[in-house]
């Protein structure tokens, strides 16, 4: 019997410094009611998607910090997204800063969350690979401090059923390394979510700017195809104050195919009728990993973590 789900990437345009929370998510709320319109059953939102993209500035007092961090969700602000999703019934995926308190202890994570259609919360992400840098760097032309103002995460590359779906979620840098998909598909993942805030240029390493876009797609089509799975990358992208981040939101099939892409640097939104049988032939043939995975020889993929030389 055919499985089939309509799924939609929600790009946001820029977020401003002085762009409010509440007209943020008016914004969500347009482009969730689009999304639907035209069909769709969940609908997968950027990463950071409440504010701009904070960690490009060097700040020093925690107060100034931690409001752009969310204590409690849902919140005040964004109730209003909430109880839409009640009323269309559709599920999203959502990328914020979490501020929360563990064991006693203040926790600040890059996270995100799959909400179901009836507005609950049903699983959540916090970003593992944080990219970037802890120390201040005065000479570059921005800042990119996930290191300094975000914990690594803490709870693993987990999947949940959903609309019907196996569902797994990552954030941003996680999408280049491939074991962020293949323990997700080691669960049987069918669908990986995924926000992003990826600046135009590295403040690293001079490289052509089309680089950025060329790894982006590489990175989603190589793990869709390898994994079998559907991904919904989402971007927030355009120039915030003055700062440009890429676009190129995506939706990507099994076999590593572009189904849709977004054209703009806006609010946009893009959707596909996802077959979630799609990618059975290459679970069975290809990639039957009960079948051809030699795990006895992958022992330093979790032994060690950079690279030797041993020759």
């Amino acid at each position: 019997m055919s499985r089939k789900l309509r799924a939609a990437v929600a790009q946001l345009g820029p977020i401003h410094l002085a762009d409010s929370r509440a007209s943020v998510v008016k914004r969500l709320c347009a482009l969730l009611r689009e999304a639907h319109a035209g069909g769709a059953k969940f609908v997968v939102f950027p990463e950071l998607a409440l504010t701009t993209f904070f960690p490009r500035w060097w700040m020093t007092d925690q107060a100034e910090i931690d409001r752009f961090f969310e204590a409690q969700m849902p919140s005040p602000d964004t109730q209003p997204l909430f109880e839409l999703v009640r009323e269309l019934g559709i599920a999203f995926y959502l990328g914020y800063a979490e501020l929360t308190e563990e064991a006693g202890q203040t926790r600040r994570f890059n996270t995100s969350i799959l909400v179901e259609r009836d507005g609950r919360i049903v699983g959540r992400y916090r970003k593992i690979h944080l990219p970037g840098h802890s120390e201040h760097l005065p000479d570059a032309p921005f800042q990119h401090l996930e290191k300094r103002y975000f914990e690594v995460g803490n709870e693993g590359f987990k999947v949940w059923r959903a609309m019907d779906a196996v569902v797994g979620m990552c954030i941003c840098n996680d999408r280049r390394w491939p074991e962020t998909y293949r323990v997700m598909g080691l669960q049987g993942v069918e669908i990986v979510a995924l926000g992003y805030n990826t600046p135009s240029h590295n403040i690293h390493h001079p490289e052509p700017v089309h680089l950025r876009m060329f790894h982006h797609l590489l990175s989603l089509q190589a793990n869709a195809y390898q994994n079998a799975a559907w991904v919904l990358a989402a971007a927030k992208c355009g120039a915030e104050d003055g700062f440009h981040m890429i676009g190129g939101s995506a939706i990507v099939a099994p076999t590593g195919e572009i189904a849709a892409q977004a054209m703009s640097e806006d609010d946009e939104v893009i959707a596909v009728n996802l077959d979630l049988q799609l990618g059975d032939y290459l679970r069975r043939t290809v990639f039957a990993f009960e079948k051809h995975r030699r795990i006895e020889h992958y022992g330093l993929i979790t032994e060690r973590t950079g690279a030797v030389t041993e020759v």
